[in-house]
């Protein structure tokens, strides 16, 4: 080994231990199309994406709906912006796939048209919030929410 492939080795070395320890601290990403697997005359099914996702700590990017008030503890996020509020209209003007996002306690945030990304732990199930009596079926707890 000559002294170039030396220095190189010596070089490649601690970038290749940071780019593995990189690779396993990498958050996987949840698309709105692999929310659910299927749609049957009960309802819609969890896909095995988001089943084997439970409890994990996911990224999602979408547009937040248009809130009713001006700082947020909580949100829904679409696939695509839209134009309505979620609770001045009927469930039917709903897409299925929406996923409820909370805000750490004592963190809020302001109403934002711009593409988002939230990075949070990933809940399904039915659940009910006891105080704004929303119900949901995907729930983010988020960690981190950016403009995309």
């Amino acid at each position: 080994m000559n002294r170039r492939s030396l220095i190189r080795a010596l070089l490649a070395a601690p970038l290749a231990a940071y780019a593995g320890a990189f690779a396993q601290k990498s958050v996987p990403s949840l698309k709105f199309s692999e929310l659910y697997g299927r749609v049957t005359v009960r309802g819609v099914e969890y896909s095995e994406r988001i089943r084997s996702l439970k409890g994990q700590t996911v990224t999602m990017q979408g547009f937040m709906a248009p809130p009713l008030k001006p700082r947020l503890d909580f949100f829904v996020l679409t696939r695509e912006p839209m134009s309505t509020c979620p609770f001045c209209t009927t469930a039917a003007d709903w897409p299925a796939d929406i996923v409820l996002v909370i805000m750490p306690d004592g963190r809020e945030l302001e109403p934002s048209t711009r593409g988002l990304t939230v990075t949070g732990r990933l809940d399904i199930g039915v659940k009910r919030d006891d105080q704004t009596g929303f119900v949901s079926l995907v729930r983010l707890y988020a960690d981190r929410v950016t403009t995309a």
